[in-house]
């Protein structure tokens, strides 16, 4: 990873006690102000009938965020843009899941779109492919195309397991590109010509081990052979786009392969790392959005008795149970990234323990707080239904947390050199 991604901990602003700075203070009220603002109206998007007019339908908002330099303020600094690391990150994406999930993803789908980019490119391809994502207008999209029909949990399995089945060889100066992708996000852009940056994974040589096969290829858009197949009808996010597609023929230039050829296993690991700890935070936003509905309704409901129903104790432990979690799951993302942007030994592990922690509490909780309210929160009216279906998806993106994530912290604990204290800090 390049120096200019991580910053040492003498340049984090928040100190160990979770204790936030002016700025970060700043960067908090202001993303509050404008998830209520102005995402909150871009929900309508979601009744539309089809996912594509309804992503079609969220492309306003996206602007409004480009145009308010949210999407520069999750690029890093020396990249051109306005981020100094996850904390940040995970600051302004609580806000804004919390309101609207879809588009959020939309544009943090984006930001993983040019991780590959941002770790493993190089000083000319920063140049060239994130002059459209530094602007402060238009609605620019990157995706990050790992994700393969038939499932992707074992992209690093050997012969006689498939792995990753897109593949790309060498013409001249060119890299031809073939495959089927799937659960990308915004990979086949508004009018489905391709997004304006896609990270493909692909196989680029079929006789080496994994370790050595797989590379990541910078594919800039409009994307001529990109076939669409589908758009994903998805339970919840139901105004973010997440296609099916093809790749036949589709061409970049050498110079666009990002890392050493043969090392995209490792590339694409690190990358999901980062957005590990940002899905713990989409888990306390739901979670949060959940909470602050049920403990109003507890406050001044009394369902035909004399009380409010916060009086009673088995709600009141509810919530007391819920907001404790909460805490938990923020604060446990936030060393997360901390780790992350510190470069400490534990990142890795923490990174992922917040993914499975916040995503799992959310369904939970949010199941939960629906008891305290009732059966009124089997109402659209309220926001249950929306926030459960957003955060089903959290336990089985970005890595599933079955078949990826605790895969992942299995194989650390099997290393002999494991150290149980080491992310804590204690080792």
């Amino acid at each position: 990873m390049p120096d200019g991604w991580h910053l040492g901990s003498e340049d984090i602003a928040m100190a160990i006690d979770f204790t936030l700075s002016t700025q970060q203070r700043d960067l908090q009220r202001a993303s509050r102000k404008f998830a209520r603002e102005v995402l909150g109206e871009a929900r309508r998007a979601e009744l539309l009938a089809t996912p594509e007019e309804r992503f079609r339908a969220t492309r306003p908002t996206y602007e409004a965020m480009v145009a308010a330099g949210y999407l520069r303020k999750c690029i890093p600094s020396p990249a051109g843009g306005e981020n100094s690391g996850l904390i940040d990150m995970a600051i302004l994406a609580e806000e804004f899941y919390s309101v609207n999930a879809s588009v959020t993803l939309t544009m943090l789908g984006t930001v993983l779109g040019l991780l590959p980019i941002l770790l493993g490119g190089t000083p000319d391809q920063c140049r060239r492919l994130l002059v459209p994502f530094l602007r402060t207008s238009g609605a620019p999209l990157a995706g990050f195309c790992s994700s393969e029909p038939g499932g992707s949990a074992n992209s690093s399995s050997p012969p006689p397991g498939e792995g990753v089945r897109t593949t790309a060889r060498r013409e001249g100066d060119n890299w031809v590109i073939n495959g089927r992708k799937k659960w990308v996000s915004s990979a086949t852009g508004w009018n489905r010509d391709g997004a304006d940056v896609l990270c493909v994974v692909c196989r680029t040589d079929s006789a080496a081990p994994p370790s050595e096969a797989i590379s990541i290829i910078a594919v800039e858009g409009p994307v001529k052979g990109l076939v669409f197949e589908r758009a994903i009808d998805t339970i919840g996010h139901r105004g973010h786009l997440v296609p099916q597609f093809g790749l036949q023929n589709v061409t970049a230039p050498h110079r666009n392969l990002l890392g050493q050829e043969g090392k995209g296993l490792a590339l694409t690991a690190a990358a999901f790392t980062g957005t590990a700890a940002l899905v713990g935070i989409f888990g306390v936003a739901l979670m949060r959005a959940a909470f602050e509905f049920a403990l109003h309704f507890a406050q001044t409901e009394r369902r035909g008795g004399v009380d409010p129903i916060i009086d009673h104790q088995a709600v009141g432990y509810a919530l007391a149970d819920a907001k404790t979690t909460i805490e938990a799951a923020r604060y446990l993302s936030w060393r997360a990234c901390h780790a992350v942007d510190t470069q400490s030994p534990g990142a890795d592990e923490l990174a992922i323990e917040a993914k499975i922690f916040g995503s799992e509490a959310a369904v939970r909780v949010i199941t939960d707080l629906m008891r305290v309210v009732g059966v009124d929160s089997y109402d659209h009216e309220a926001p249950f239904a929306r926030l459960l279906q957003d955060a089903l998806a959290l336990p089985i993106f970005d890595g599933g947390n079955m078949g990826v994530r605790r895969r992942q912290l299995h194989m650390m604990l099997r290393q002999g050199s494991y150290d149980p204290l080491a992310a804590s800090g204690a080792a």
